[in-house]
């Protein structure tokens, strides 16, 4: 959450919706390969030429996507850029432009969201994105972010979540469940300042795990590294709702089954020390976790050798006729049905993830 610290708190009524629209987007730089006009008109003019326009959206409420006890507004302005963008990446396409809608209540001063405004403009900068548009409006019970993002591909280049087929490697990039036990650390060190307002965690031994829950990174190196490997995916995914939800997505829209091996999970060391730690399944982690933003991604088995000892890519399993149905291959060589047990936004109940 913001911090005052003593320091003045400027009130949005000061600006008005339009004042305050101009004050958080002042710094935005426009870049003009694309964006014909950005904010200050009606509507953004983009200039995509023989691409086609690949176009996402996501929404992030307060209490039920993001914590803001924990959660520091610029690392969370920030994030809200790379869920959008690795929907992008998902598409085999180029991010080019976002638009930023925020609803807030009076609780937040201008700086506040001027903190939150400095981490999507250092997304921007970094992912070489426009911000070219977007709205301000009141909520009666904290902060919703909604962004969108355009991106653009050779219609030939662009990939979707349809196109595997059985016999299709089954191939991820990075590491998985990081994310999830980030949160795991973070809710715990909650609960004991709760009791102990005093306390002062020990997070080091977490650097990596808290990282990649609140700064996460979107994967725009891969569709430029398939294109200078010649690696067309016959389908792919981005894994925000955990690897087992995604796999069956891609299942499910191709007409494939799976086999999913255990052993070929990539989990970074962290992660298995920490699950230990929190006495969890650091295979359960890794299939339900959510939150790692990592591309889910099928080939043909003849590209092979074109990811062979990459280090960006992992092979965890191979897609086989949909009659076969969609199985977990344990480490004891046990086939269990896949079950999608990541996060749901819309369970009454408390979710696994963020």
């Amino acid at each position: 959450m913001f911090e005052n610290s003593g320091e003045s708190r400027t009130s949005l009524s000061e600006y008005g919706e339009f004042g305050l629209i101009d004050h958080l987007t002042r710094n935005f730089v426009i870049t003009p390969e694309n964006t014909l006009k950005g904010i200050g008109d009606d509507a953004a003019v983009l200039d995509f030429k023989d691409e086609k326009v690949v176009v996402t959206t996501d929404l992030l409420v307060e209490g039920v996507h993001f914590d803001l006890s924990y959660m520091p507004l610029k690392h969370l302005g920030y994030k809200a850029v790379m869920v959008n963008l690795s929907d992008l990446y998902a598409m085999n396409a180029k991010a080019r432009q976002i638009t930023v809608s925020i609803a807030v209540s009076n609780r937040f001063p201008v700086e506040a969201l001027e903190e939150l405004y400095s981490g999507i403009e250092l997304a921007a900068k970094l992912y070489k994105v426009d911000v070219v548009g977007g709205d301000t409006s009141s909520s009666n019970s904290g902060m919703i972010i909604s962004v969108t993002a355009l991106g653009a591909a050779k219609e030939e280049e662009v990939v979707y979540r349809s196109g595997a087929k059985a016999n299709d490697l089954l191939v991820v990039t990075g590491d998985l469940g990081a994310a999830y036990m980030g949160l795991q650390v973070l809710e715990r060190e909650k609960q004991v300042f709760k009791v102990n307002p005093n306390s002062q965690p020990d997070l080091d031994p977490y650097t990596y795990l808290i990282e990649r829950q609140l700064k996460p990174e979107a994967r725009q190196d891969i569709p430029p590294l398939f294109k200078a490997l010649d690696l067309h995916p016959t389908s792919m995914i981005d894994i925000s709702d955990g690897l087992s939800s995604e796999t069956i997505h891609l299942c499910k829209n191709s007409g494939t089954g799976v086999n999913l091996f255990e052993e070929k999970i990539p989990l970074d060391p962290a992660v298995i020390s920490v699950c230990e730690e929190f006495k969890l399944d650091s295979t359960t982690i890794a299939l339900s976790g959510g939150e790692d933003y990592e591309l889910l991604f099928t080939i043909d088995q003849g590209d092979y050798d074109k990811i062979k000892g990459n280090p960006n890519f992992t092979v965890i399993g191979h897609m086989t006729e949909e009659n076969e149905g969609r199985h977990l291959v344990t480490r004891a060589n046990q086939k269990i049905e896949l079950i999608a047990r990541g996060w749901n936004a819309m369970k009454k109940e408390e979710g696994e993830g963020n």
